[in-house]
């Protein structure tokens, strides 16, 4: 239901999860694949792809580059992950929803229009909020870069502004890279998952939850 748009304002949230920093891989396949002459050295890397880079993003990119192509690949794979839980949650509860009452419904795609319009508010609030900090801990200002905008902070891992209330980061350096690329990993197959609910549910009008129950109409 509506969850679906609850998740999607705390989905700006999600660039606070923190990335880990770099280190040696914790198995074999990792450390296969820990190549520090590809993407800046960045983990993610995974057998049997390896190295994958079909199209070329990463040819003739220094480190600051590669670093913001990771920093949009966490940003929006956290936000797919949110949006994955909440075509699931929000088709699932719907009409028994603490946020709104019964008069949302159908497809999640469709969630958007039926919100009311108060909602909005909060959701732009609590993403421009999410989005100043983030900028403000990992972006170098324009003022101390005049000649170059948008770089990231030498110091700065993407993905990580330090947000880590459950205390979920190993502090064994091997643990921190193995955890980057898990997280990497799902953030990738959430931004698949994610669009392939869209699509389908723009194919045949009928909800995530009606395919995955059987209950889809003729």
């Amino acid at each position: 239901m509506k969850l679906t748009l609850f998740a999607t304002l705390i989905a700006s949230a999600a660039a606070f999860v923190p990335t880990l920093p770099q280190g040696r891989a914790s198995s074999s396949n990792l450390k296969a694949y820990s190549d520090p002459s590809f993407c800046a050295g960045l983990p993610g890397a995974l057998a049997p792809v390896g190295n994958f880079d079909p199209l070329g993003f990463l040819d003739g990119a220094d480190e600051n580059q590669c670093k913001r192509y990771r920093e949009a690949e966490l940003t929006h794979g956290r936000v797919s992950m949110l949006a994955f839980l909440g075509f699931l949650i929000g088709e699932k509860v719907e009409g028994s929803s603490f946020l709104f009452d019964s008069q949302i419904s159908g497809p999640a795609i469709n969630h958007f229009a039926q919100v009311p319009s108060p909602f909005w508010e909060v959701l732009v609030l609590g993403i421009g909020v999410a989005e100043v900090y983030r900028a403000q801990v990992g972006w170098v200002s324009p003022a101390d870069s005049p000649d170059e905008q948008f770089l990231l902070r030498d110091d700065y891992t993407p993905g990580d502004i330090g947000f880590d209330p459950l205390g979920l980061r190993p502090e064994d350096p091997e643990e921190f890279e193995a955890m980057q690329t898990k997280e990497i990993q799902h953030c990738r197959v959430a931004m698949l998952a994610a669009a392939g609910f869209v699509a389908q549910e723009l194919v045949d009008g009928q909800t995530i939850i009606q395919h995955l129950t059987g209950a889809v109409q003729a």
